[in-house]
């Protein structure tokens, strides 16, 4: 695939950007995302300072290629961890809860790449103006913390919006979609749920298997009522916190109640009393594959789809 503004900036081969999971993205897949052309992405999230220095490592053992981190800006020790991203060599780093702007000298001067995720017009045109190199323009039908504009919607605002590139995340899984993407202003995609089965991903098989599973409608947005929506797979612990929710119960409960679910299902594989968070797309991955093997199979859909679409445009042009 020819450069284009993304594949040139971030130096890496395809303009796939693995999504950051939480308990899920850590060095070894962020590391053979990587390997395989893509950009991969550790979840800093709140991993201690040290933690998130094991991971970085773990990553630059698997692949000398570009691979990044997100941080969640909100998180106490995110100062910490942007010291550790520099002293490591980290190359780009993707934020999330928050503005980055106080940071952005520091970590622009360390040579780091900065891409915010975000949800609305104006934080993607305020990201641009206080340098931020790109944005990946996240729809609601995303996994975890979402937003509440559908990526049909979002992306080609945000695109016409800014003129730094704009990376589309949010109910992507095939070629198909990756080629809606392009057409939406996107010059690169950003999935997460597609990498939960790798076989790289260290994601309890039971939390994969509930990807596997999932159906078309298995997916809710929870987190409404407080202002602070989340998309899990349908379960028991969804369900109750639905329930409570829709009774108005104080928020307090409600996080209490969320508190430890995301590592419960993760890492212990709990997937009913867990919160298995998953995009709307989970109905359409449906084996295990290495992350090589989802990247290539993105782009030869990719390439298909254009030549299908070239096709019924010459029928009817």
């Amino acid at each position: 695939m020819k450069k284009n503004r993304i594949c040139e900036l971030l130096g890496i081969k395809y303009p796939i950007i693995q999504g950051a999971m939480a308990w899920i993205s850590e060095g070894n897949l962020a590391g053979h995302v990587s390997k395989a052309g893509g950009l991969g992405i550790i979840a800093g999230g709140g991993m201690p300072p040290e933690i998130l220095r094991q991971e970085i490592k773990k990553a630059k053992a698997i692949t000398e290629n570009p691979f990044g981190v997100n941080l969640m800006l909100m998180m106490e020790s995110v100062a910490e961890q942007i010291d550790v991203c520099i002293e490591e060599g980290v190359k780009v780093v993707t934020t999330g809860a928050g503005n980055p702007g106080i940071y952005m000298e520091k970590l622009k001067g360390a040579g780091i790449k900065v891409i915010p995720v975000v949800a609305s017009v104006a934080l993607a045109k305020r990201m641009e103006k206080i340098g931020a190199d790109a944005v990946v323009a996240e729809g609601m039908e995303a996994g975890g913390h979402i937003g509440e504009i559908t990526t049909m919607a979002l992306a080609p605002q945000i695109a016409k919006a800014v003129s730094i590139p704009v990376i589309v995340a949010g109910g992507i899984a095939s070629g198909e979609q990756f080629l809606a993407a392009l057409a939406l202003g996107g010059e690169a995609i950003q999935a997460g749920t597609i990498f939960i089965p790798a076989l790289e991903c260290v994601a309890h098989d039971n939390y994969k298997n509930s990807i596997i599973k999932a159906k078309d409608r298995s997916t809710v947005a929870t987190g409404n009522y407080t202002g602070h929506p989340v998309r899990v797979i349908n379960n028991k612990f969804a369900k109750e916190l639905l329930e409570l929710e829709k009774v108005g119960a104080p928020v307090e409960k409600l996080e209490e109640l969320g508190r430890g679910k995301l590592r419960l299902a993760v890492v212990e594989g709990d997937t009913t009393n867990g919160s298995v968070m998953s995009g709307q797309v989970a109905a359409m991955v449906n084996e295990i594959s290495s992350c090589e093997e989802i990247i290539n199979k993105l782009m030869k859909e990719l390439k298909e789809s254009k030549e299908k679409l070239e096709n019924r445009f010459n029928s009817w042009m």
